[in-house]
């Protein structure tokens, strides 16, 4: 099974043994974990330490090291260079797409994401009418912004008149911004692992961001983050806290109708990022391979991550101690 391990305590240290992840305390193991289960490692305290070695393990089985400010938004990622057999060839085709290509593929990315917005309004009994509206509307490129003007609508229907979408507020943004810092490193994982390169986007292409791409393709995946944190904040858990990390952290294997039959979200992400790298080998937008969006029920779902007012508090996405 793999895991998001969340280091959330100051002064951890954290090192590689005999095919675990040890996190240590004052020279005292605390907790470990075998590198194989590892997904991603999310450092979000102060004064962490870890090793070389460590560094090395996670790059060799394509897990990120994500590193987080203040607002649980990630400032950087260490991930490795060397992802995929053909990774050459890849990111050849990649970084010689055409700018119709790119705009085709943005188009499709936009519609999926608006059905996604769709989908949770719907299973939280709010009219989805607006949206199936627009994403009929969005062009190649989305050159009208339908994805803003989609967003304007989405936010105060799912959240009420009074929510603002802003990364520095300490309310429940602070649980969205953990809840797609989560997802964000699946999809950056996944991108490396299809032998395409993180920092060349079909539309995200700031300079100094380092994973345009994968901000590109976590688009669709964003509302189930909204969902969550919609749930969690019912039962009380307006911030970011053991009990709501623990339930961003099961995201990742939340299971979802596809194509294929019923997967996980994270099989979903690796599926999406090879079928991109298609896209870009064929010069064909066609063969991207987008999420379904998800159905009422598996909406209702969600609810077997948030805890009940009696259960323990414990956080399940760090490493647990050792026997």
């Amino acid at each position: 099974m793999e895991r998001v391990v969340d280091i959330a305590s100051d002064g951890r240290h954290l090192s590689a043994h005999r095919g675990f992840l040890i996190v240590s305390e004052d020279k005292q193991e605390v907790g470990r974990v075998p590198l194989d289960d590892v997904m991603a490692v999310i450092v979000h305290a102060h004064g962490v330490t870890w090793s070389t070695n460590l560094a090395v393990a996670l790059a060799e089985r394509g897990a990120p090291l994500v590193l987080c400010g203040a607002n649980h938004a990630p400032v950087g990622v260490f991930l490795p260079l060397d992802g995929h057999h053909g990774q050459n060839a890849r990111m050849r085709a990649q970084w010689e797409a055409g700018r119709p290509l790119a705009k085709q593929l943005w188009s499709r990315v936009v519609i999926a994401k608006l059905r996604w917005q769709a989908a949770v309004l719907e299973a939280h009994g709010k009219e989805r009418a607006a949206l199936d509206l627009l994403l009929r509307k969005v062009r190649s490129g989305d050159p009208d912004n339908i994805e803003a003007q989609a967003a304007r609508r989405y936010w105060p229907l799912l959240m009420g008149p009074e929510f603002r979408r802003d990364r520095t507020a300490a309310d429940i943004n602070g649980p969205l911004n953990y809840g797609y810092t989560i997802l964000r490193s699946l999809i950056a994982r996944s991108v490396v692992a299809a032998g395409l390169h993180p920092s060349i986007g079909i539309h995200h292409a700031n300079r100094g961001n380092a994973f345009a791409l994968a901000d590109d393709l976590v688009e669709p995946f964003r509302p189930l983050v909204d969902a969550l944190a919609l749930r969690l904040a019912s039962k009380g858990f307006h911030t970011v806290e053991p009990i709501s990390k623990r339930a961003f952290a099961g995201l990742i294997a939340v299971d979802l109708n596809g194509a294929e039959g019923v997967t996980t979200v994270t099989v979903a992400a690796q599926r999406l990022a090879l079928s991109l790298a298609r896209a870009f080998e064929t010069g064909d937008a066609a063969a991207l391979v987008l999420p379904h969006p998800p159905t009422p029920i598996e909406i209702a779902g969600l609810d077997r991550l948030v805890p009940g007012p009696t259960e323990d508090a414990r956080p399940v996405s760090a490493p647990e101690p050792a026997p």
